[in-house]
């Protein structure tokens, strides 16, 4: 990892620190995200085609979270789980999702993603608008780390932003090919990563790495999917 990485990654934590307490009204459409009735309906209806894929998936046994958030899937998560694991590198979202959830069964780890390792393996892996924040560079890496954290039956399923302008933050600027530049409600800007795929892109290159995924997208909104690694990765 460069200078140039490092000091992008660490901008992206500071502005998802600071956007912790605000980081709702985005996915409740609320505030500034707010953009009618109508809106609201396709978002929601689009967020329960996601949630049935989630259930399809099976999230159940020992679970993994990757960057947890304030808890908005976690709870979907704990309901069908045995036990899961949620790792974020902000104290103040793991503070709110646990306040939010308040059960037992969910153990917080604040740790950075790029430099953790999972201590054992699990039966599922999470994470909801994630990958996006991978840069290009750590995409293979982020998905050995996905691998290692897998038992052999295990699968992992995921969710992210299609590159909607009505869906993603307003007023964002593309600085170059995966940076952005983000606001927050009280003016603030950071710039994070922020790598928008395509379905068919996005399988192709999970499968050059060894993954039998489907990865679907909504008509508006998200693109989603689940994956298992190959027995043995192809040739």
């Amino acid at each position: 990892m460069n200078d140039e990485e490092r000091g992008i990654l660490a901008e992206q934590l500071a502005y998802y620190r600071a956007r912790a307490s605000e980081y709702d009204e985005w996915f409740l459409r609320q505030g500034r995200y707010d953009h009618g009735d109508a809106h609201r309906r396709l978002w929601f209806g689009e967020v329960a085609t996601v949630e049935q894929a989630l259930a399809e998936a099976g999230p159940a046994g020992d679970v993994l979270e990757l960057a947890c958030g304030t808890g908005i899937w976690t709870q979907r998560l704990v309901a069908k789980a045995t036990r899961v694991t949620a790792v974020d590198a902000s104290p103040e979202v793991i503070a709110i999702n646990e306040s939010r959830l308040k059960d037992p069964k969910v153990e917080y780890v604040r740790a950075d993603i790029f430099r953790w390792s999972p201590p054992g393996t699990y039966d599922f892996v999470f994470f909801g608008f994630w990958l996006s924040h991978v840069p290009r560079e750590r995409f293979e890496p982020f998905w050995s780390l996905v691998r290692r954290a897998l038992r052999p039956s295990g699968r992992a399923f995921f969710v992210d932003s299609l590159a909607a302008p009505a869906g993603t933050a307003p007023g964002q600027q593309i600085e170059c090919d995966g940076i952005v530049e983000r606001r927050l409600n009280d003016g603030r800007v950071f710039r994070i990563v922020k790598v928008f795929y395509e379905t068919r892109q996005l399988a192709a290159r999970l499968r050059e790495l060894g993954w039998t995924a489907q990865v679907r997208g909504t008509p508006n909104f998200f693109i989603y999917g689940s994956a298992a690694p190959f027995e043995v990765p192809p040739n």
